[in-house]
């Protein structure tokens, strides 16, 4: 009996061994999940990047307009041109440091 017993240990132990773990299925497709997420959440902040640089243009250009208006209703002509000078540096400032951080946001990734 005891031949019968070290056999029927010995095949079992072999079917552990040979039998694939479930678990390593399971963490290789949650990796694969997890790539895909990531993958998804770097898409959508594209998108969102875009839909907003797209309003953001169009304010930019709305308040660039009104506000060229504004200093043409209220500066006085001789000091016109160094003022907008001044406000389109002030943008141009503030565009560049955006741009800056964002790329930096994205290539950090």
């Amino acid at each position: 009996m005891s031949d019968e017993t070290a056999s029927a240990s010995a095949t079992k132990q072999a079917d552990e061994k040979s039998a694939p773990d479930p678990d390593a299925d399971l963490d290789s497709t949650d990796q694969e999940n997890e790539e895909f997420a990531e993958r998804m959440r770097r898409y959508l902040d594209y998108a969102v990047l875009a839909g907003l640089l797209l309003l953001a243009l169009i304010a930019a250009l709305q308040f660039y307009l009104n506000t060229s208006r504004a200093i043409s209703t209220w500066v006085n002509p001789e000091y016109r041109a160094p003022f907008q000078a001044a406000f389109n540096l002030v943008l141009l400032l503030g565009a560049g440091f955006g741009i800056t951080l964002q790329l930096r946001r994205l290539t950090r990734d």
